[in-house]
């Protein structure tokens, strides 16, 4: 029978479906700040596991900054840091709240 992803304990087998912040647990504090300090760099995603993002933010921060002679990059860099800022006052709201392999960040 195949388990609902809604149930928090497998009927079956009475094991927990969603998994619990460990010891292990990325910090959502630090994440928040990450976010909000240097979200235009994008590491906030690279502590969490978002690397595919992560990257994204961080080469387009580059390219920003690098085509800034030109007046665009000024644009990019504000609209990544925005993103950044964002980002990380959703992670410290709680909008946010697993790391990239879904594990809960700890409070």
């Amino acid at each position: 029978k195949p388990i609902n992803p809604e149930q928090t304990v497998c009927m079956n087998c009475g094991v927990a479906n969603k998994p619990v912040a460990g010891s292990d647990a990325k910090s959502k504090l630090a994440a928040g700040l990450l976010g909000i300090f240097l979200g235009g760099f994008g590491v906030h995603n690279f502590y969490l596991g978002y690397t595919t993002k992560a990257v994204i933010q961080l080469v387009c921060t580059i390219v920003g900054y690098l085509t800034s002679c030109i007046g665009i990059g000024v644009l990019v860099v504000l609209g990544i840091t925005v993103w950044g800022l964002v980002e990380g006052i959703m992670i410290l709201c709680g909008k946010i709240d697993v790391d990239g392999q879904g594990m809960p960040l700890a409070d």
